[in-house]
């Protein structure tokens, strides 16, 4: 994706580093879908769809689903950022939710830092697709 170089391997990245870039990357790839998708829609609403992919409950949701479909190194990235002390207490979210899109954003750290970027887009592909069936604003528009 970007030709960036990183003076650190991928797992020597603390988990909430992970996370860090991995909330993101899957912004980005979030914003670039419903782009894709609703060309004409104003900024306001694409925001407003965005904020239903990317909250805690949707990401929490969806690596639910993807569990089933991670390796043994992909599961591991997963449950040391699911398991990550966070510094700060989340804001409209519960715990449980917020800690699983901690794991989640720190697998797609790890993918992305590691420049596997065909299984980064999988992941996050599957990510959107599981939030997308779970979203009301989503679903209203398809109607």
């Amino acid at each position: 994706m970007f030709n960036i170089e990183y003076n650190k391997n991928p797992q020597e990245y603390s988990a909430l580093s992970l996370a860090y870039i991995g909330d993101a990357v899957y912004e980005v790839y979030v914003r670039s879908r419903i782009m894709s998708e609703h060309a004409d829609m104003p900024p306001a609403k694409l925001h407003r769809l965005s904020t239903e992919f990317v909250k805690a409950s949707a990401q929490a949701e969806a690596v639910k689903s993807l569990t089933d479909h991670l390796s043994e190194k992909e599961l591991t990235v997963f449950k040391r950022g699911r398991n990550a002390k966070p510094h700060t207490s989340p804001k409209n979210a519960d715990i449980s939710d917020y800690r699983f899109a901690t794991g989640f954003e720190a697998l797609v750290g790890y993918l992305y830092l590691s420049k596997n970027f065909e299984r980064t887009e999988e992941i996050m592909r599957r990510a959107y697709d599981s939030a997308s069936i779970h979203s009301p604003a989503h679903q209203q528009l398809h109607q």
